[in-house]
């Protein structure tokens, strides 16, 4: 059986499993503002992150609005995110849970993260390769963002070392002599071949 007009990717789970950890690194990645995983889930989490935020950017909008079909539209987006993501409780440093603001991933997805987002047309997250690779399976590491997140660039600018540029520099001047001492070898050849031939004449007569 072909996998034709089937969208997403399976990443090695069933249907229940792959929802499920989808669901919960959508919710961490709302509750930190990142989180660090492979680089297909986090492709796999950035649809489904940034179709919740433009869910909750609809819902302010329609709150913004006042009459009762923007209550509706705030109360209808909320539930579908409800839905989608299943909504849980904030936790701090020491696993307790959060008592002041945002209590929870929705109210926190409402509240804070979709206004900051309220003048951006979409691309709400980042994904950033990182130089590690997880020590089971050697598989490579991503840091997937939110843009609300800061992350100035680090360090200085890689400068070339040119070791490409020398290898093939060390290749040619290889070739090059390996070219002249055949073409010597083969000069050499070919005098001791009319060398020979002069003598057997010389001989003959």
């Amino acid at each position: 059986m072909s996998r034709h007009m089937m969208r997403g990717r399976q990443l090695s789970r069933d249907t229940e499993h792959r929802k499920a950890m989808r669901r919960n690194l959508v919710q961490s990645l709302f509750e930190h503002g990142k989180v660090r995983t492979t680089l297909p889930k986090a492709k796999e989490v950035k649809a489904m992150a940034e179709r919740l935020i433009t869910l909750a950017k609809d819902g302010i909008a329609g709150k913004d609005r006042g009459d009762e079909d923007g209550k509706r539209l705030a109360l209808n987006t909320r539930r579908r995110v409800i839905s989608i993501l299943q909504d849980r409780r904030l936790v701090d440093e020491n696993q307790e849970f959060i008592t002041e603001g945002a209590r929870t991933v929705v109210q926190r997805l409402f509240d804070e993260i979709a206004p900051q987002f309220a003048d951006r047309p979409g691309g709400y997250t980042r994904i950033i390769k990182l130089s590690d690779y997880r020590i089971g399976d050697g598989g490579s590491l991503v840091l997937l963002q939110l843009l609300t997140e800061k992350s100035a660039p680090r360090g200085t600018a890689r400068r070339s070392a040119g070791l490409r540029r020398k290898r093939n520099e060390r290749r040619h001047q290889f070739a090059s002599k390996a070219l002249k001492e055949r073409r010597g070898a083969a000069k050499q050849t070919a005098g001791a071949s009319a060398g020979a031939g002069d003598g057997e004449a010389a001989q003959a007569e």
